[in-house]
């Protein structure tokens, strides 16, 4: 990346940042801009900011930022909470997740008859993890009933890391026979990763809570440099798990939950990363996926890519969700708010970019292809919808009576941080 493109990239993230309150909870959310701005500077319009997707440092960008979302979403979600309070998540994460990998698979098999069941099966698997800061203001939108906002808010913090022992597996299983290892050596492989990557984000994120605990306690750690002791033990979770020979991703996202349900102390320094630094990662990722792998896709863009994104939005994903939500009471709104304000985004394109570019699948290009081409049509139809959607389903709440949409629960922090007192939508 050249110095004209660092430029008007930054320039670009200081002209959103002076204009984000006005552009809150309108249809025009920040991913959708940051990967228009990327596109229109990219090589799909002016070919003003070079942005090479192969170069070493864009894939330290993104294996920063999936370990640091990994591990910030998992210890934001208060187990004990969900547990006590939130079935419907639990319902969509235990049940609606493999329902619709089972789902997408079986559909990827039949729009794609050239590809192995592993790689239908591994598409399913990369297009399973929401994002709901695509639909920002359906998680923020105070007309919406807690209960239902707080769902698709906890189910979007952790679906990314369940699926993702499912995508290293599968990757692993698709790349059998196109590689120069053996099978058993590939599924050996696998196996460890999955394995000694949960031990070690036990292990380091016990420890390091409580370590940060008696810091804190002590009054040995400064309030500013908690946020970097946190920062700095996912990083060091990834690393650990890395060298031991386990998957430091799976580590990060187990050590981010065993961080978050061990820490006595408020986490206010994980709130403040995930307002700043974290929304920064964010917006670099979606510029990055606009500006090269949304042009690549376009050019590679057929009736059946279209076709297997169209239905990953809805009937691969809202059918398995209303199957999980079968029983708990809710109206038939609620099933369909909750089936298609599953946004695909940020889990997905770091997903890409860190584990099928490094796969030998044999249809890699399309299952890219793909995987972005549904990222950004979500990026545009969940962004565009998530305002007036929320608004109308709020107001039909409202005159629901007594249901089991405003049953009352505690709300979790946002992957944008805590939910300010003043937001009236």
């Amino acid at each position: 990346m050249d110095l004209l493109s660092l430029a008007i990239i930054t320039g670009g993230l200081l002209l959103y940042s002076l204009i984000s309150g006005r552009l809150q909870g309108t249809i025009l959310t920040a991913p959708l801009i940051f990967i228009v701005f990327g596109y229109t500077l990219g090589a799909g319009g002016l070919h003003l900011a070079a942005v090479d997707v192969g170069h070493s440092a864009i894939h330290v960008i993104a294996e920063i930022t999936l370990v640091l979302v990994l591990f910030t979403d998992a210890a934001r979600i208060d187990l004990n909470r969900v547990r006590k309070d939130h079935d419907l998540p639990v319902r969509m994460l235990l049940i609606g997740i493999p329902l619709t990998m089972v789902a997408g698979t079986f559909v990827a098999a039949w729009v794609f008859p050239a590809f192995s069941i592993w790689e239908a099966a591994l598409l399913a698997a990369l297009l399973a993890p929401t994002d709901a800061a695509l639909g920002q203001a359906v998680v923020s939108a105070k007309i919406v009933p807690v209960r239902i906002r707080q769902a698709i808010n906890i189910e979007s913090g952790l679906n990314d890391g369940i699926a993702l022992p499912a995508v290293l597996l599968l990757a692993a299983l698709a790349s059998i026979g196109h590689d120069t290892k053996p099978a058993s050596d590939w599924i050996q492989f696998g196996l460890l990763q999955v394995s000694l990557g949960p031990i070690v984000g036990i292990v380091i994120g016990y420890v390091g809570a409580r370590m940060l605990d008696a810091a804190i306690e002590r009054g040995f750690a400064s309030a500013s440099f908690q946020g970097i002791g946190m920062l700095s033990l996912a990083v060091f979770t990834f690393v650990a798990s890395e060298l031991v020979g386990g998957n430091g991703f799976i580590a990060a996202f187990v050590g981010g939950m065993v961080f978050g349900h061990s820490i006595r102390n408020e986490c206010t320094f994980l709130f403040e990363f995930m307002e700043t630094e974290g929304q920064l990662l964010m917006l670099i990722t979606f510029l990055i996926f606009g500006a090269a792998l949304l042009p690549e896709a376009i050019e590679h863009l057929s009736p059946t890519i279209f076709l297997y994104a169209v239905l990953s939005l809805t009937a691969i994903r809202m059918l398995p969700i209303g199957l999980s939500l079968l029983g708990t009471g809710l109206r038939m709104p609620s099933y369909l708010f909750l089936g298609w304000f599953g946004p695909r985004g940020l889990a997905s394109i770091l997903f890409v970019l860190l584990i099928l570019e490094e796969s030998e699948v044999p249809h890699r290009d399309v299952l890219l292809s793909v995987t972005v081409v549904t990222v950004a049509l979500s990026a545009l139809l969940h962004g565009i919808s998530a305002a007036p959607f929320a608004r109308i389903y709020g107001q039909m709440a409202s005159k629901m009576g007594e249901c089991e949409e405003i049953k009352p629960v505690k709300e979790i922090p946002l992957r944008e941080g805590l939910l300010p007192d003043n937001n009236d939508q």
